[in-house]
């Protein structure tokens, strides 16, 4: 949410100066019939009762998902985990999608619910018919429109994390599933366009998908929401290997790309940290991503649906990995995010933890701003999760960085590997906000309203991360007991 600046640029008003660019034309011809909001609640159905398809709040034998409204409107957050993707017993598909704009939550569900499909569908094709497919791509090599140019010069361009070794041994598979990975967000993108019953003009969301077939991870990324990876050091310490990229206006090769296609690239005085995507001659939208589904205002000037491809070969050090929204990483870093996980309580309520303390660290850090939607997915790789905790495991106690710390990293943004490090995406606060008194415990403790059998998981954190120790009060305790 609040990926663009104005409310105007997401419902132009007749006679304001976003409402004459040819670009909105295209919406008034296109949508003129449109109701926004009709679903197909029959194929939905059918959909939501494929076994192994996780998309609510819960926990399965290997995955651990919780999403939670935050305090700026509807939730647009969605998140799915489907284990036997593709009728495959070693393969689980996750993502997680961070919808914005005045129908951003359909958006990010549309495309939680048909990218999959999509994805599976290009694959089996691609394995049974890999050399047909080739064919008639060597005979339709003349003919390439710009939304296929962008699909090559991203082949070029990939700024994701390669395994150059397991490539060279391990080729099909990473080549099969990212050419599916390609086709798959081509066609959902393709699909929201022509979508008679969603309004995608200044609607979208961002995808973080990813494909573990046994050891091996592929990873697909639009946007600013993210994928880190927890394993051990030679120390037995864990970090975090952050396994896609930020996509937004800030990078150089993304700003470059949306400036020769006549957008405009910049930031606002009072946030000169965020880089907005604008119309050529009109300060609108304001778009804060380079690449996303729908938004297709912008679609002609530089934002494209390409995901980045991330690969990786797991390890016996690799433990669990963690897809989120940034309502997430705009208040933890990495190594953080895998630091809560592996003290939370249960591997079942990983998520639900992780998403508790990110709310917490909101109401801690930005306390006049609205807190954001939050969507979590852990997917642990270790085959027996009958541990209560990691923790139990763990030799020696791993500590978290301090909020000081995650403030020192937003100044030095530029400076880090977006591969192994914070690449920060919220939005800049004011000196006035920052500088405004803080809640009340009390009143903090209300809005969470956390339960008490987490309690204990969560104050363990939170001293470590300097966060306020979250006490509840007697009446809630008679409550909870």
């Amino acid at each position: 949410m609040g990926s663009c600046f104005s409310a105007e640029s997401r419902s132009p008003l007749s006679g304001s100066p976003l409402s004459s660019h040819p670009a909105f034309d295209y919406r008034k011809k296109r949508n003129s019939r449109k109701k926004p909001g009709s679903v197909d609640f029959r194929k939905e159905e059918q959909l939501h009762r494929i076994p192994g398809r996780l998309f609510l709040n819960g926990s399965s034998g290997v995955a651990s998902l919780y999403t939670q409204q935050g305090k700026k409107g509807t939730n647009q957050d969605a998140m799915i985990v489907w284990e036997n993707f593709g009728s495959r017993t070693d393969t689980v598909f996750c993502g997680v999608f961070d919808g914005h704009g005045p129908y951003g939550h359909m958006v990010a569900k549309k495309v939680r619910d048909h990218l999959p499909l999509k994805l599976s569908a290009h694959w089996e094709v691609n394995i049974s018919s890999e050399d047909v497919l080739r064919e008639i791509s060597l005979n339709t090599a003349g003919s390439v429109n710009s939304e296929e140019t962008a699909l090559i010069s991203a082949d070029k361009d990939s700024r994701a994390s390669v395994d150059l070794d397991v490539t060279e041994k391990n080729p099909d598979i990473f080549k099969t599933l990212k050419e599916s990975f390609l086709k798959a967000f081509k066609v959902m993108d393709r699909e929201l366009r022509l979508h008679t019953n969603i309004d995608c003009f200044c609607s979208g969301t961002t995808a973080v998908t990813l494909v573990k077939q046994g050891p091996y991870l592929v990873a697909g990324n639009v946007g600013d929401s993210r994928a880190v990876l927890a394993t051990r050091d030679k120390d037995n310490s864990l970090k975090a290997v952050q396994l896609t990229v930020d996509l937004k206006p800030n990078l150089t090769a993304e700003a470059e790309g949306i400036r020769n296609c006549k957008g405009r690239v910049f930031a606002l005085h009072d946030e000169p940290t965020v880089a907005r995507v604008w119309l050529p001659n009109n300060d609108a939208p304001g778009f804060a991503m380079a690449r996303a589904f729908g938004d297709f205002c912008l679609k002609d000037f530089g934002l494209i649906s390409v995901p980045e491809i991330s690969y990786r070969c797991l390890s016996e050090e690799d433990e669990f990995y963690v897809l989120a929204t940034d309502g997430i990483w705009d208040v933890l870093s990495n190594k953080e995010v895998i630091d809560i996980i592996e003290y939370a309580p249960a591997c079942s309520s990983a998520a639900r933890t992780l998403v508790q303390i990110a709310v917490r660290a909101w109401r801690y850090k930005y306390l006049t701003s609205k807190v954001d939607d939050c969507a979590v997915v852990c997917l642990f790789l270790d085959s027996n999760l009958s541990n209560l905790s990691y923790a139990s495991n763990t030799k020696e106690k791993v500590q978290l960085t301090s909020m000081d710390h995650i403030n020192n990293e937003t100044e030095n943004v530029d400076s880090l590997n977006v591969l192994t490090s914070l690449n920060w995406s919220g939005t800049v606060r004011t000196d006035k906000e920052e500088d405004s008194s803080k809640f009340k415990q009390e009143e903090v403790n209300s809005e969470l309203g956390l339960e008490w059998s987490a309690l204990e998981g969560v104050s363990r954190v939170d001293t470590l991360l300097n966060l306020p120790r979250l006490v509840p009060g007697k009446e809630d305790e008679k409550a909870w007991k």
